[in-house]
């Protein structure tokens, strides 16, 4: 019996079916690959492996440290976000919890594993799936953990930081624990702009995710962190994963790709032109696109599961979101990949559209 699979990414599938890896922008990773130092990184510390890696990922952690401005005691680093997650439900036991919708599904299996209820948010289409300030009137003493992804997965939109800064300040009068995922925040324009890095210790219930999954293009390594100024809780999160979640090939390629600075440049670079492009030809295309801020762009179209499946018969893969609670099969998500990929997309798109 195989677990339904309700993430990009697949390209294992189709690979299976065709016999060729497929072109896949169903899942957001960095085009440029992985940073060449990260790479050699991995190389190098192979033979290392006949060793346990640190559990405590301590060079990674101080490495982290100097690339995030925070202290190295605030810091507990995972298999990936996704392992932060369930860790992050394991150690706080909640009860209620409070999600907006459509968002990164990890957040609603995690809360459900340890039996939470979960409430729901509908971000609106009409509102371009942007989060609005009666979110805040939602925000009761019976919730015990709130989970908000900024950029969002799958809309793409940030939340305005002024009311962040509402949720985060009504959160911790009402005990309630806050999770603000910025897996994404390195792709924005403006990274310093979003990011609630800057008032880590004035709210010792907020937890920040991180990963060098996607802007360091890592995801089969698995190495993800979280920040929070609650030492007691990074230690809750230690128990609560097992001891040696990152390998020692993760942690060293951790290392390096934090070093890159010339890669972050380049990766904006191409990610803010490349975003504009293709946003407009599929706007040309008939398509409802809702403002993209990050390296990804959710739109709707008719026929959008006919389309889909074209497409995978092409060796184009694109993200179905009908299994996204809030929305439903017209809409698709693609990630922003370079010029030439962004041109063959946009062809087979446009000869998929014809039937």
């Amino acid at each position: 019996m195989f677990v339904n699979l309700i993430h990009g990414g697949d390209i294992y599938s189709l690979q299976r079916e065709k016999g060729e890896a497929p072109l896949d922008f169903s899942a957001n990773i960095n085009p440029l690959g992985m940073p060449p130092g990260a790479v050699k990184a991995a190389m190098d510390s192979l033979e290392e492996c006949v060793h346990y890696p640190d559990p405590l990922c301590r060079a990674l952690r101080d490495a982290i440290s100097v690339y995030e401005s925070v202290s190295p005691e605030q810091i507990v680093c995972g298999n990936g976000a996704a392992d932060l997650i369930f860790r992050i439900t394991a150690a706080a036991k909640p009860r209620t919890a409070l999600l907006p919708v459509p968002t990164f599904a990890e957040y609603e299996q995690a809360l459900t594993a340890v039996g939470c209820e979960c409430r729901f948010y509908s971000l609106k289409d009409t509102n371009d799936f942007a989060l609005m300030e009666d979110f805040l009137q939602e925000l009761t003493p019976e919730v015990d953990i709130v989970f908000l992804c900024n950029p969002n997965n799958p809309t793409g939109r940030t939340i305005k930081k002024d009311l962040l800064l509402q949720i985060v300040e009504r959160c911790k009068n009402c005990s309630i624990r806050l999770v603000v995922d910025e897996c994404f925040n390195d792709f924005l324009d403006e990274p310093g702009n979003h990011t609630m890095k800057p008032h880590l210790n004035a709210y010792p219930n907020m937890v920040l995710l991180k990963a060098f999954t996607k802007i360091f293009a890592m995801p089969g390594l698995r190495c993800g962190y979280a920040l929070s100024a609650d030492l007691r809780f990074i230690d809750a999160l230690y128990t609560e994963g097992q001891p040696w979640s990152v390998s020692i090939p993760a942690q060293k390629a951790g290392i390096a790709a934090l070093t890159d600075e010339a890669y972050l440049k380049d990766t904006n670079r191409l990610i803010r032109q490349e975003r504009v492009w293709l946003a407009r030809n599929l706007e040309q295309l008939g398509a409802k696109v809702y403002p993209p801020e990050a390296n990804y762009i959710l739109f709707r179209i008719e026929d959008a599961g006919a389309v889909q499946k074209r497409l995978a018969d092409k060796g184009i893969l694109v993200r179905g979101c009908g299994n996204y609670r809030g929305l439903d099969d017209r809409y698709l998500r693609v990630a922003v990949r370079g010029r030439k990929e962004n041109e063959r997309l946009i062809d087979a798109l446009e000869n998929s559209l014809k039937g």
